[in-house]
């Protein structure tokens, strides 16, 4: 029976991710579609797997009997799950470590940590508590306007928490990436946080000014994680970047209010846990 389980949850994780990924609608829409199909897969297959592991390898469920098999496949594949989890956030502080032995100046009445690289770059790095990373190159490269939008992007970061947030979500990612569509989704996060950060950005600073920083310094981009840092420039193929400038010079869109009816369905990866009463 519990064989039959994970075979239904892995065949509706499959069908789930196999759909389309739909670019339609404003940035927030795109962001709960994307979110919705990005999380819902992976949590109904770690809710079936935590179900079988609390009913156990022995024992019937409504006349059908368990085994060791099934029991052994979750107890291996949350394993893994735990594995990457805590290499992550392992590699994760290291990052974070490093950074803090960087001096810390205080640039447009912001403290950061000024790396001494002629590549510019700028990122909000760590997990709750963050740290605003520029290169030296930065600033040698921008004007005080560009600079003071570069920050103001980065400030976004801080106030959404992408930090925090991305490495839980960097950590379904590789917990998932045989999945289908898994990759596609991914960027599509990325490139709607930076949107969001650059949406946010431009109420405080002059949206052009923005794009400009944005097309100056994105084509020297430093390579680093995005499950913990949350970088201005990132290297992304020419349509993503792209769709930032569009909507960078687009009249700024009102924010769609959440659907709660959407993320109900986040809900359902708990009904895996309802079978577990019926297990004797």
């Amino acid at each position: 029976m519990h064989l039959l389980m994970i075979l239904a949850g892995l065949g509706l994780a499959y069908l789930l991710r196999s759909s389309r990924i739909q670019q339609s609608g404003n940035w927030t829409q795109r962001w709960q579609r994307a979110l919705l199909l990005f999380l819902f897969p992976p949590l109904l297959l770690m809710m079936t797997a935590v179900a079988v592991l609390c009913m156990g390898p022995q024992g019937q469920m409504i006349g059908l009997y368990t085994g060791w098999f099934s029991y052994c496949i979750v107890l291996g594949y949350l394993a893994v799950a735990l594995f990457v989890g805590i290499k992550l956030a392992f590699e994760a502080w290291q990052s974070i470590e490093q950074i803090r032995a960087y001096p810390q100046v205080e640039i447009e009445g912001s403290k950061v940590r000024l790396l001494d690289h002629a590549i510019p770059f700028s990122g909000m790095i760590g997990f709750w508590q963050q740290e605003l990373v520029i290169t030296q190159g930065l600033l040698e490269k921008l004007q005080p306007e560009q600079l003071q939008a570069v920050l103001s992007h980065e400030q976004a970061h801080h106030y959404y928490r992408d930090t925090f947030w991305f490495f839980w979500l960097g950590w379904v990612y590789r917990c998932s990436a045989w999945l289908p569509n898994t990759a596609s989704l991914w960027e599509e996060l990325l490139l709607l946080r930076e949107i969001r950060a650059d949406g946010w950005a431009a109420q405080k600073v002059d949206s052009l000014v923005l794009a400009e920083s944005l097309l100056i310094v994105v084509s020297q981009s430093m390579i680093v994680s995005e499950t913990v840092c949350a970088a201005f420039s990132r290297a992304v193929p020419r349509n993503r970047l792209q769709q930032r400038i569009d909507a960078l010079l687009a009249e700024p869109e009102s924010p769609t209010e959440s659907n709660s009816w959407a993320w109900s369905w986040v809900l359902l990866s708990l009904i895996p846990l309802i079978s577990v009463p019926f297990h004797t």
